[in-house]
């Protein structure tokens, strides 16, 4: 146990890996992983690996936590019969209504009215129940807490649990296996879920992590200056992957650990990012795996101290229209 903040934290553990990579073991895609010739553009003298968690289930690394989450609760016998709920449109929605359906329970998602239909009809496609609610995502997550608490429903959560976290993190071993002799891996960062996770596992290895934020979505940059998770303005291109308004006290505890390294980049670096990896890889990705992969050009001197460097593309959920040319 620590404090972060005033808050206090239960530390997340390489066990807790450990123990998640067990009970998902089957259960989700083992990660792909390609290198990268990036032309001199990158960092410089290094050997650069993309590892391709965009083709996880549900399009992003978030199959992983939500998984870990529902096995750890069956395990433990507190996996209620009305299920799972969660508040989002994202990709955490998506990874746990899908995750419920694995586990042979009910998802009830909660979704503001103003969520695209598409996105409604993707989780009803995984089985879910939808609840529109408001206009806002605080609308919608009082009203998933209101039914939790009147259903008895689990209530989950899209980054801030250590269950959820150390699925995350599953894929720090993968990737290792694949990219022996790596030094550093490379992720986006939004509310922290994955890069607590990675950045554990990597500790335990020796490996350094990078945690990229876009420069107007940057909770963890901010919580570091704080002292403590405090709430900051969202506007980045990225926002709807990488926009939560305040990191978790885990992300803030993985941070502040020797071996890891922050870099903010700006939206039009994004852009042109995601543009590289369909123009030069045709690998369509969302806005957050291109602030991971923006990171090589805003900060090539990053994999300086040497050894392999993989970069995390961590997920696809995303409109391909205006990347074709």
């Amino acid at each position: 146990m620590s404090e972060e903040g005033g808050v206090v934290v239960r530390e997340l553990g390489y066990g807790d890996i450990e123990a998640a990579a067990d009970r998902i073991a089957g259960r989700v895609r083992p990660v792909s992983v390609a290198p990268v010739d990036l032309g001199g553009g990158g960092p410089r003298g290094q050997e650069v690996w993309l590892a391709l968690e965009f083709m996880q289930h549900t399009g992003s690394f978030k199959a992983r936590g939500a998984q870990n989450f529902l096995r750890a609760h069956r395990d433990a016998g507190t996996l209620p019969d009305t299920g799972v709920t969660i508040a989002s449109g994202g990709n955490a929605g998506l990874a746990c209504a899908w995750a419920a359906r694995q586990s042979g329970v009910p998802a009830t998602v909660f979704l503001p009215a103003t969520a695209p239909a598409v996105k409604a009809a993707r989780l009803r496609s995984y089985g879910a129940e939808v609840r529109l609610v408001g206009t806002e995502y605080a609308e919608a997550l009082a009203a998933c807490e209101e039914f939790a608490a009147t259903s008895g429903a689990l209530p989950s959560h899209a980054y801030d649990h250590p269950l959820i976290a150390a699925g995350a993190g599953t894929l720090l071993d993968e990737i290792l296996a694949r990219v022996p002799d790596l030094g550093t891996v490379v992720v986006a960062v939004g509310g922290g879920g994955l890069f607590a996770g990675v950045a554990t596992a990597a500790r335990h290895h020796g490996v350094r992590t990078v945690a990229v934020e876009p420069r107007n979505c940057r909770a963890l940059h901010a919580a570091l200056e704080a002292g403590r998770p405090v709430d900051v303005a969202v506007d980045s291109v990225a926002a709807d992957s990488l926009g939560a308004r305040r990191a978790s006290a885990l992300a803030l505890h993985a941070a502040r650990q020797d071996g890891v390294r922050g870099v903010l980049v700006p939206d039009e670096e994004i852009v042109r990012a995601r543009q590289l990896l369909w123009d030069e890889h045709r690998l369509a990705v969302e806005h957050a795996a291109a602030t991971a992969f923006a990171a090589l050009t805003a900060a090539p001197d990053l994999a300086s101290e040497g050894g392999k460097v993989a970069v995390v593309l961590c997920g696809a959920n995303t409109d391909p229209g205006d990347l074709v040319r």
